[in-house]
């Protein structure tokens, strides 16, 4: 199946406190988090366990130095924030000055939406929580990318690949993938530049942030490749794609797309199927030119000589995905690789005769058109204030107030979920990865998880003098299929743990 691996996503919300504009991000980010854990974690709360946790390892072959890593990086350290892992199998967490939302384990790119989805109406129902604390001005949370004021914040992917690709290949294809992609994943924005100093529109909200090809750090000097070197899993056999470059999408079509199509491209380039070379000339130049152009038209220069389009890019990645899919598997390839390529390739169909044509699918051109109505309607040039808060509104996670929402409920914005099987995924892991067995766990035997981690869960039983690890470094061990009768069979952790141990 090509389009299924190990995958998830990690996103950041953006913040603000009505009637504070000074307000500390990071205390209103731990208001958030522990507001939600306090109205739903009834018994012990569970600590993340860092142990395992590796931060400065990159996938060129070294380790940074603790020293000159910047403090950002240093994603190990247990700083006291405000942290709650959850019965889906979830971590909510504060990262910084950003209440961030890492979805459990998945193994196809809809679920993996399913559960990105369910990171929503979780942090629509914290924000709920943290208003009803007495005095407590609302929060508001908005799944964005940047304030338009120089700061943005991350919407990540990881995909775990096989140990023996060279990092090399990795780099080499996916490039100019991750460079184009946006035309289909962008969120759009208002303003060109960090600092949205510039009047216009772009296809992506990211884009201007990153300004290196390859590199290990998150936060300053993005790279288009992260290089960490950070498995959560059996490092012989695994390493994990840390992607941060990319928008957080409200939509729900560029969203799953994102993720199927990147875990194809990843599939050819582990199956070394890529043929073509289409390197990029200056990456970090072609990622800015391809936002700044809503029109889709701009060429960028490959190291060939060859210039292209960011759809035209694309259109050579759904190609060779369309040839190794049926190459390999011919009439049985399953439903949603099919769905993939049959979506990615009418989207850029569209895409490149008119975008208009995909604004009841794509974020950023169901943004453009909301945007243009009010320029239209009212005479508006781009450096006008009610712009950049329509951008901004369009983001807002809560339905009453969110434009994506409106759009939604008037049925100008196509979807693919079912309310309530999103809603079982706020509080239900998926039953394919050990992210079943933990929030189980977490779910059964709350009062006596110490820790729990990617790779681990640790358990603190009576009688016993230590701490009991139960690794988790397989990800597709500890499903329901694996431990469903045993959990069942458990009624307390220490008989847990005695039936796993012998």
């Amino acid at each position: 199946m090509t389009v299924q691996r190990v995958m998830g996503t990690e996103t950041e919300f953006g913040i603000s406190v009505q009637g504070q504009p000074t307000a500390n991000p990071m205390l209103a980010s731990s208001q958030i988090v522990n507001a939600y854990a306090n109205a739903t974690v009834r018994v012990r709360r569970a600590r993340w366990d860092f142990e395992e946790e590796s931060p400065l390892r990159d996938a060129r072959g070294f380790d940074m130095s603790r020293q000159v890593a910047d403090p950002s990086q240093l994603t190990d350290e247990d700083l006291g924030l405000a942290n709650v892992i959850l019965t889906n199998g979830a971590r909510l967490y504060v990262d910084h000055a950003h209440p961030e939302y890492s979805t459990p384990e998945c193994r196809t790119p809809r679920d993996t939406l399913v559960w990105d989805k369910a990171g929503e109406l979780i942090m629509v129902d914290a924000a709920r929580h943290a208003a009803e604390i007495p005095n407590a001005r609302p929060i508001v949370l908005y799944k964005n990318n940047t304030d338009n004021k120089g700061a943005s914040y991350g919407a990540h992917e990881n995909y775990l690949m096989r140990r023996e690709t060279p990092f090399g290949d990795i780099v080499r294809h996916i490039t100019p993938f991750f460079v184009s992609r946006q035309v289909i994943c962008g969120a759009g924005r208002v303003g060109i530049g960090q600092e949205g100093a510039s009047n216009g529109f772009q296809v992506s909200q990211r884009a201007d942030y990153f300004e290196v090809e390859v590199g290990l750090e998150t936060t300053l000097k993005r790279p288009i490749v992260n290089t960490r070197d950070e498995p959560h899993a059996d490092p012989d056999k695994y390493r994990r794609l840390h992607v941060i470059i990319g928008d957080a999408n409200m939509a729900e079509i560029p969203a799953y797309l994102k993720l199927g199509m990147t875990s194809l491209v990843l599939t050819m380039i582990e199956e070394r199927f890529i043929s073509t070379d289409l390197a990029l000339a200056k990456p970090v130049r072609a990622l800015h030119e391809i936002s700044h152009d809503p029109t889709l038209k701009r060429q960028v220069e490959l190291r060939d000589g060859r210039h292209m389009t960011g759809v035209q890019l694309q259109m050579e990645y759904a190609e060779q995905a369309r040839k190794f899919v049926e190459d390999r598997y011919g009439d049985d390839a399953d439903e949603q690789t099919v769905d993939v390529l049959d979506r990615w390739e009418s989207l850029l169909t569209r895409l490149e005769h008119d975008p208009m044509e995909c604004r009841h699918e794509l974020d950023w051109v169901a943004k453009l058109t909301l945007l243009n109505s009010y320029r239209d309607r009212d005479g508006l040039d781009w450096d006008h204030p009610k712009l950049h808060l329509i951008d901004l509104q369009y983001a807002d996670v809560r339905p009453e107030k969110g434009l994506y929402h409106r759009l939604q409920r008037l049925g100008e914005i196509e979807t693919l979920l079912d309310r309530d099987e999103v809603a079982a995924a706020v509080t239900h892991p998926p039953t394919d990865t050990r992210a079943y067995f933990r929030g189980r766990c977490l779910e059964k035997y709350a009062d006596q998880i110490a820790a729990a981690s990617w790779d681990s869960v640790i358990f603190d039983l009576p009688g016993r003098d230590s701490l009991q690890r139960v690794p988790t470094m397989e990800p597709l061990r500890g499903t329901e299929s694996h431990v469903r009768e045993l959990l069942d069979s458990c009624d307390t952790a220490d008989a847990l743990v005695r039936a796993i141990t012998g």
